[in-house]
């Protein structure tokens, strides 16, 4: 990985709180959410990953280095960040390596039951396909900490989802249910014939 500081846009001196601005301004900016149903997606989450790499990586260095980390802010409730909870920030780290599993077996062993561990938990179950494991995750994550920017927009785009009917799964069973009964009902009308 390049050097973290550089690809958030901060000298390694900057305060906590200008590393957790530039991070913010960079997930506003690259979120795949921002790129549905065009061409530079794929670049967008690649620049994700990038920036959460980048953004973790500094975190664990100031949590190891013994003074306040950018990601351990207190107050709660500002948007795109981890609380810089060791087990949070690999986690997160395993979700963008696309570790699933490992990511799980983490959050279930943790003793913590946090808005952010909840908001994990509905990642881990989102790409799982397991949605509606999801939706109450995330709906526990934003009533624990309504102010979580990144809590509501996972929660808002599971409705934006739900709305238009984009799951997949069920979609493709009704579809496919329907098939079936409307083969089943011409048969009958061609066999009275």
């Amino acid at each position: 990985m390049n050097d973290p500081y550089s690809v958030l846009g901060v000298s390694a001196s900057a305060s906590d709180e200008e590393i957790k601005r530039a991070y913010r301004e960079l997930v506003k900016k690259y979120h795949p959410d921002h790129y549905s149903d065009n061409p530079l997606a794929d670049l967008a989450e690649a620049k994700m990953k990038e920036i959460n790499e980048a953004y973790d990586a500094i975190v664990k260095m100031r949590t190891q280095g013994g003074y306040q980390s950018a990601g351990s802010y207190s107050g709660g409730s500002q948007g795109y960040y981890s609380s810089g909870s060791p087990a949070f920030v690999q986690v997160r780290q395993l979700l963008n390596q696309g570790n699933i599993m490992e990511a799980e077996r983490i959050l279930r062993t943790s003793r913590t039951n946090s808005a952010e561990w909840y908001y994990l938990m509905g990642v881990v179950s989102y790409r799982r396909g397991w949605l509606d494991d999801a939706r109450q995750n995330f709906m526990t994550a934003c009533n624990m900490d309504p102010g979580n920017l990144e809590y509501r927009q996972a929660m808002n785009n599971m409705n934006v989802q739900a709305r238009r009917g984009s799951y997949g799964g069920n979609d493709m069973m009704e579809l496919c249910s329907a098939m079936l009964c409307m083969n089943c009902l011409c048969n009958a009308c061609s066999c009275g014939n």
